[in-house]
């Protein structure tokens, strides 16, 4: 008798089923990608303060930005900013220099969850390079506030890491550290705002 394969696929609280080798939209759930990036910490939770600063919440400020930074940008790709580090709900959020030892397979597992999850929701499978390139800069950003606000870097070193931010964009903003119920239920609200405009 052949082996068993090992087992590839993760059960969600929606009772969904996710196969992580081939996942298929149906199997998406807004409600799972919130709860879990509400709970999966950025910065491998090395940030001050009482919570950790999670994924959901960051996707929230990533959204925000990409909207100062494209005023006119369609609502869908404001979706596409909201879902960004949508697949981070089941393989977490590795940081950088984790995902460079890991090697190309983190990100062909990446781009068939971010396939999976972008049909769910109406989205083209692979999104436009302008419009990637759009929310790298409002990622980039936000990594920039979180670096010098929660995770201990000096000005100078998130400058040199992540480019210096056009100070304009951030007035006004600050990193939020909320607990996870909070974080998960504006992004579910948030999601369906959006959902509702396309």
């Amino acid at each position: 008798m052949p082996p068993k394969p090992p087992r590839a696929w993760q059960r969600m609280l929606s009772g969904r089923r996710l196969d992580l080798l081939d996942p298929t939209p149906v199997d998406v759930e807004i409600e799972d990608i919130a709860h879990g990036l509400a709970f999966v910490a950025r910065w491998n939770g090395q940030t001050i303060g009482d919570f950790a600063y999670s994924v959901a919440e960051h996707s929230l400020l990533v959204e925000t930005i990409y909207g100062r930074l494209n005023p006119k940008a369609p609502v869908r790709w404001h979706l596409a900013a909201l879902l960004h580090d949508a697949p981070e709900y089941v393989i977490g959020d590795m940081i950088s220099p984790v995902k460079n030892a890991v090697g190309p397979s983190y990100g062909e597992l990446d781009q068939r969850l971010t396939a999976a999850i972008h049909i769910r929701f109406g989205l083209p499978a692979t999104l436009p390079k302008t419009v990637k390139a759009q929310i790298k800069k409002a990622d980039r950003i936000s990594a920039w506030m979180e670096a010098v606000e929660i995770a201990g870097f000096s000005r100078e070193e998130a400058d040199r890491l992540f480019g210096k931010p056009d100070q304009t964009l951030l007035d006004g903003l600050s990193i939020r550290l909320r607990p996870p119920v909070e974080v998960r239920k504006d992004y579910v609200t948030r999601h369906a705002n959006l959902l509702a405009q396309l």
